[in-house]
């Protein structure tokens, strides 16, 4: 049994004290309190009572600590050097609609750094996690990325923009990529929780994964995950600028290079 690090053991137990008005919440969601953060872009009172926790929890344990979070943004500075990167509710659309596939997504940022990350899929109540030099894990069993080498074998996921989530020429982008991965791919699947869609390719679910238009919280803690199973994680021009690009692409060491390849726009490096 792998014994998991005090770190790891607090974020898990505040991902899980948040979670428990999350499935309340989720059984009663047709008399959810909603109100509009923005074009197609909901905000649930369910997503602000978890992040309240996440915050109480988490601040307890590492007052030194700065915050990154989806719905107050930096509201914490903390010692400069380390950094909580939290989504309290990611596929909050799915969750307003009676979906069951949602998560809580925790990250540890060391000097810019990240270090580990939590993703907690409270229906199921699995846990993955990583943390740098130890592994990916679901639960207690270790994770690796798929071994397809093909892309006519993968099953890929991605997000697809929607209403008040880029600009017209950035939906049209995505319209090309999408029609050049799915003519070489096995199967597209999009499901609308980032968090999972990574912690997928982790557990080898999917082959490979790309989406743009990502906050830092969609992801970070899914990079972790991912890079500890033995994942490839990119921006998608190739470099490592996901938190502030807000694209990403992840797969494995065979798959990446072709999905990048097939991801660049003319003109592009």
């Amino acid at each position: 049994m792998i014994k998991q690090s005090p770190l790891i053991v607090m974020m898990e137990r505040a991902a899980r004290r948040a979670a428990r008005g999350l499935l309340r919440d989720f059984g009663e969601v047709e008399n959810l309190q909603v109100s509009r953060k923005g074009p197609a872009d909901f905000v649930s009172q369910a997503d602000l009572k978890a992040e309240k926790v996440l915050r109480e929890e988490l601040e307890k344990a590492r007052p030194e600590f700065g915050f990154l979070m989806e719905e107050s943004g930096a509201t914490k500075v903390g010692d400069g050097r380390h950094r909580w990167i939290v989504d309290p509710l990611d596929g909050t659309s799915n969750f307003l609609h009676g979906l069951p596939h949602f998560a809580i997504s925790v990250a540890a940022e060391r000097d810019g750094e990240l270090i580990a990350g939590v993703v907690y899929e409270p229906l199921r109540d699995e846990t993955y996690w990583a943390e740098k030099g130890i592994g990916a894990y679901l639960n207690q069993r270790r994770l690796r990325v798929s071994a397809r080498r093909h892309l006519r074998e993968a099953l890929i996921a991605t997000g697809v923009p929607f209403l008040g989530h880029g600009d017209a020429a950035s939906h049209a982008r995505y319209l090309v990529e999408f029609g050049k991965v799915m003519e070489c791919v096995a199967g597209i699947r999009r499901w609308g929780t980032a968090s999972l869609d990574l912690a997928f390719v982790a557990a080898g679910r999917f082959d490979g994964f790309w989406e743009h238009n990502l906050g830092p919280w969609d992801m970070a803690a899914g990079i972790v995950i991912v890079r500890e199973a033995g994942g490839f994680v990119t921006d998608i021009a190739g470099g490592h600028n996901m938190l502030k690009s807000g694209g990403i692409l992840a797969a494995n060491d065979h798959l990446h290079a072709p999905l990048l390849q097939l991801l660049k726009q003319p003109g592009t490096a």
